[in-house]
């Protein structure tokens, strides 16, 4: 399985952004992470479709949007004309979990399902045959810089072993407080998608990316 990283632009320089993310992409960042906060769900508040929009030519990523919202199946068309190409939400705030996963698969967009780290991570047992990623939050979402959660690291595991049992090739994504220094401990759980804000996009980006990549490169 490929091992993807996705850096997030919440930690960008929005100066430099599309300049930093050409230069993630040369040096392997497969995705591009995009957090969507409402101010609602999470009490940060980050940027929407405009935004989104406005990248689309700075590189060939995947669009990896991560909708942070209350009830963000409201906003699905949206973000697809803006240029997702794959949308996650959270479990935790869906009325309607399965309606909302079933609008992202009618809009020809690739499926994710989010857990905050007070979730259990059975409680995604029933969704892993309608999606395509699951990604563990490893801290509180909303706010960059938190230091990573360890109890993630078995929810991490448990996920990839429902995922196996019922036979699926899975992606498992993990965000927040991840850096060189633990993204070995993230991968031997069981995850593949890696996002870093600060840890890719703080010093040199490129140089960042390369380094992550050659960890990521081990695993595959």
């Amino acid at each position: 399985m490929a091992c993807i990283l996705a850096p997030s632009i919440l930690a960008a320089d929005f100066k430099e952004l599309g300049r930093q993310i050409r230069t993630t992409e040369e040096n392997g960042a497969a995705y591009l992470h995009f957090d969507v906060m409402d101010g609602m769900f999470v009490p940060s508040i980050s940027f929407g479709m405009p935004v989104l929009a406005s990248i689309q030519g700075a590189g060939s990523q995947v669009m990896d949007v991560h909708l942070m919202v209350q009830e963000p199946i409201r906003y699905i068309e949206d973000f697809k004309k803006a240029g997702a190409d794959l949308i996650t939400v959270h479990l935790e705030a869906c009325e309607d979990v399965k309606a909302t996963l079933e609008k992202i698969r009618s809009c020809g967009l690739r499926v994710g399902l989010s857990i905050c780290p007070e979730t259990e991570g059975g409680a995604v047992r029933d969704y892993l045959k309608e999606v395509d990623m699951i990604l563990v939050m490893s801290v509180h979402p909303g706010f960059g810089g938190q230091k990573f959660i360890p109890e993630s690291l078995d929810k991490i595991r448990l996920i990839r072993r429902m995922a196996d049992e019922q036979g699926l090739s899975l992606d498992i994504e993990v965000d927040g407080g991840i850096y060189l220094s633990n993204v070995r401990e993230v991968l031997e759980a069981g995850a593949n998608v890696i996002v870093a804000g600060s840890a890719v996009f703080g010093g040199d980006p490129g140089k960042n990316t390369k380094d992550f990549m050659e960890i990521l490169r081990e695993y595959e």
